[in-house]
């Protein structure tokens, strides 16, 4: 797994896989008191993840309708400097100042979470200004402001971005480079072993290397699209097209295709056992496989991630759990892009066990949307006054079917 992926996550693979988690790439957060602030989810530590469980977390439910409680709302802004910058996790009562370390990827994040709830569009706007702020000269970010470039953190802040109504490609660095061109510098060549695959980031002499995790990203980042990006209506036949002047369109279709080869061959992504594991054979990647099927559906090759859906409700839900809200929602995330039923994914009810590990929502509509029906958000309205229109249309739609609202709001002390 890459930096991207929060502590919580390689600590739950660590357990299953009876190995201690590896150290962190990013400087640590002030750790946190054995007492969870309220309206925070998830039970773990959240000293590496909080932020991100907790936005994807409201990615998640706002595809279901889902309206997150106002406690757990302004505790995700309230981790936000006055710079616009969130770190992964931080003490809310001390103000940030020079040793604050920032996170390019939970302020991303963090965004994209924000204009879906659409009650603090400024605070939104006010993170992608400070990511634009922290652009490297190659036109990527880092993990960290100022770290080189790489897949992952440039996808999810292109995603940010254009969520906020950035015009992404016009985003030119000083020798005219754009965040697409940072990621087209990490594809694989076509006619190379591994072609249409992304790395990371370059080797020591500038190779590149195939990364599950940064490909499924980038397929996302060189289209535009965010976390919950939903699924495309037009389907198309995976190709790799060679050539040293494609489109960033036509280099996620690359990587689509990649991720489409992978998964035919089985239909599950894998990841290298952890330092110091007792078994050596590569595991199942539950997460990584799940942003495989999101990337796929939504870059038109949703029929191409069907059995990875079915293996996926077979053998994750118990990952989830374990692994807790964002663990869950990326799962949510995975069957709405392909059209399963979330409410009944392998005989769970994701939604309701994600709702569980923070506040009660404000309120939640049934049934489980599809992909192709109305999106609870479009993401480009900038009206800080109320709910999103189309959680509003699901609110209504609750109430149309005699459904209360769940208005009590509750305190729950709670990796990806």
């Amino acid at each position: 797994m890459t930096v991207r992926r929060s502590a919580a996550a390689l600590a739950t693979t660590a357990v299953l896989l009876g190995a201690a988690a590896p150290v962190a790439v990013a400087a640590p957060s002030p750790s946190p008191s054995a007492e969870l602030p309220a309206g925070l989810y998830g039970t773990a530590d959240p000293t590496y993840d909080g932020v991100w469980r907790q936005s994807l977390a409201f990615l998640a439910q706002k595809i279901e309708y889902v309206t997150p409680s106002t406690q757990a709302v302004d505790w995700l802004v309230g981790q936000q400097c006055d710079s616009g910058a969130f770190t992964s996790y931080r003490d809310a009562s001390k103000p940030c100042d020079a040793s604050t370390v920032m996170d390019t990827n939970a302020t991303a994040v963090a965004v994209q979470a924000l204009v879906e709830v659409n009650l603090h569009r400024d605070a939104a706007n006010n993170g992608a200004d400070w990511l634009k702020s922290v652009q490297n000269d190659d036109g990527g970010w880092g993990y960290n402001p100022g770290s080189p470039s790489d897949a992952n953190s440039t996808s999810i802040v292109i995603g940010a971005l254009a969520r906020t109504g950035v015009p992404v490609g016009e985003l030119t660095t000083a020798d005219g480079s754009t965040p697409y061109t940072a990621l087209q510098a990490l594809a694989i060549p076509c006619e190379d072993k591994d072609g249409g695959a992304f790395a990371y980031q370059p080797g020591k002499k500038g190779e590149l290397t195939a990364n599950l995790d940064a490909t499924a990203a980038s397929v996302l980042g060189l289209m535009g699209k965010g976390i919950a990006s939903g699924t495309s209506n037009a389907v198309k036949d995976p190709s790799c097209a060679k050539g040293d002047d494609l489109s960033p369109e036509q280099t996620a279709q690359n990587g689509a295709f990649f991720l489409a080869d992978t998964l035919k061959k089985q239909p599950y992504l894998e990841q290298a056992p952890m330092p110091g594991a007792e078994d050596s054979t590569p595991q199942p990647d539950y997460g990584n496989t799940a942003d495989a099927v999101v990337a796929l559906a939504a870059s038109g090759h949703k029929n191409k991630a069907q059995s990875s859906v079915t293996w996926l409700q077979k053998n994750a839900t118990g990952w989830a759990k374990q692994g807790g809200p964002a663990a869950t929602a990326q799962l949510i995330l995975a069957a709405h892009a392909t059209g399963a039923d979330a409410r009944s994914f392998g005989g769970v009810d994701l939604v309701k066990q994600l709702n569980a590990t923070g506040p009660a929502p404000a309120a939640t509509a049934l049934p489980s949307p599809t992909p192709t029906g109305p999106q609870p958000s479009s993401g480009t309205d900038s009206d800080d006054s109320g709910l999103s229109l189309g959680w509003l249309i699901g609110i209504g739609l609750a109430a149309g079917a005699g459904i209360g609202f769940l208005l009590s709001m509750r305190r729950k002390k709670q990796q990806p």
